[in-house]
C-alpha cells in the first residue's frame, strides 16, 4: 500500500472548504468568473482521470491538458483549475 503523505493536509482543507461553503459569486470574485464550474459545466470542459478530495485530476478537453480543480461539497462548485 503506497502511504498518502498529503491526507492530513487534504482532509484539513476539506474540513475548511466544507465548513463554509461560498456561492457561485464568491468563487467568481476569488478564482476569476471563467475558472468556476458546476458539475455539469465542469463535465463538459474537463475528463474527470482522478479524485482525491478536495481536488480532483482532469483532462482539459480543448487541448488535453492535465491539471487539477479544487472543489466543494454542497453547493459543489469545480474551481481554481492549474496546469500540472
Amino acid at each position: 500500500m503506497v502511504e498518502d503523505n498529503t491526507e492530513s493536509i487534504r482532509r484539513e482543507l476539506v474540513t475548511i472548504i466544507n465548513s463554509n461553503p461560498e456561492a457561485r459569486e464568491e468563487l467568481e470574485k476569488e478564482h476569476g468568473k471563467d475558472n468556476v464550474w458546476n458539475t455539469d459545466e465542469a463535465s463538459e470542459k474537463f475528463e474527470f482521470v482522478g479524485f482525491m478530495a478536495p481536488f480532483v485530476i482532469v483532462e482539459r478537453k480543448s487541448d488535453g491538458k492535465k491539471g487539477t480543480l479544487t472543489f466543494q461539497h454542497s453547493p459543489r462548485f469545480y474551481f481554481d483549475f492549474r496546469l500540472n
